[in-house]
């Protein structure tokens, strides 16, 4: 499976199962999508995703960002956006597949109340289908790097 295919084959598990039984932005107001007052923040761009996006739908801003890997391109939306227009990476939020399962992306400490609770605070659909996405997206080499780099990246972030 190529990088493409498995990310549409990710996105499309996890299109109506999100980390709570409500929409989880009304909590924290959607701050793991929108741009912090200094201009930071967004989703990273699985490899080859960008393509999705194009036209890109209004609202939506995509800019390079290689703080976790060479080349990776972040999303950035309104704060608002339908499910379905959503990225790959927002669709995992605040898990983040590992080769032999899923667990908490440290990134999220920094926006999302629901890191208190770990993986016991989700839904267990949830949990169950960001394994399933993890197996899906491994089988690809530039998505395996991708999740390969932000362990390393959230494993740098742990030393502090």
């Amino acid at each position: 499976m190529n990088g493409l295919e498995a990310i549409i084959a990710a996105r499309a598990l996890l299109a109506d199962i999100t980390p709570l039984r409500q929409d989880c932005g009304r909590i924290c107001g959607g701050a793991c999508c929108a741009p912090d007052e200094d201009g930071q923040g967004g989703m990273l761009l699985f490899p080859g995703e960008e393509a999705l996006y194009d036209p890109l739908p209004e609202g939506f801003a995509i800019t390079a960002d290689d703080a976790v890997m060479p080349g990776a391109r972040l999303i950035t939306c309104a704060g608002q956006c339908s499910r379905c227009e959503r990225p790959l990476s927002c669709r995992l939020f605040p898990l983040l597949p590992t080769r032999k399962g899923c667990k908490m992306d440290r990134r999220a400490w920094a926006v999302c109340p629901l890191m208190e609770w770990g993986k016991s605070g989700l839904s267990q659909d949830f949990v169950q289908a960001v394994k399933k996405a993890g197996e899906i997206l491994y089988a690809s080499p530039a998505c395996a790097d991708l999740l390969d780099a932000i362990h390393q990246f959230n494993d740098h972030l742990s030393q502090f």
